[in-house]
């Protein structure tokens, strides 16, 4: 409990599960593809995030990230004239193979996690 109180205290814990989960998770499992060292210590990273947060949290941020994130509606077209409308290079939804990996992935952290 001491380990988890001093992983969320300095950001709170939403910012510590879009770090862990959202960011660094999310890497990790990218990097896994193509990395067999990295999928060695995966199994380790993600019994971490398990220490750190209940299942009721890991489980709540997932479905955040699925509403917000992977089925969530395409934001509009930025506006060019805004200069702080930042334009992607390729967003996902408008390339479906790197859709389908991000959530392939998405899947993957669900399972990794949750089951």
């Amino acid at each position: 409990m001491l380990f988890r109180r001093f992983a969320i205290s300095p950001f709170g814990q939403e910012n510590a599960l879009d770090y862990l989960i959202g960011e660094r998770l999310f890497a990790f499992l990218m990097a896994s593809e193509q990395d067999i060292q990295f999928a060695g210590e995966l199994p380790a990273f993600v019994g971490e995030i398990r220490r750190i947060f209940t299942t009721a949290e890991i489980r709540e941020y997932l479905r955040h990230l699925e509403h917000t994130r992977f089925l969530a509606a395409p934001d509009p077209a930025p506006n060019i004239d805004d200069p702080g409308d930042e334009i992607e290079d390729e967003p996902w939804p408008e390339n479906p193979v790197r859709g389908a990996e991000e959530l392939l992935r998405f899947s993957r952290a669900w399972q990794l996690l949750l089951l």
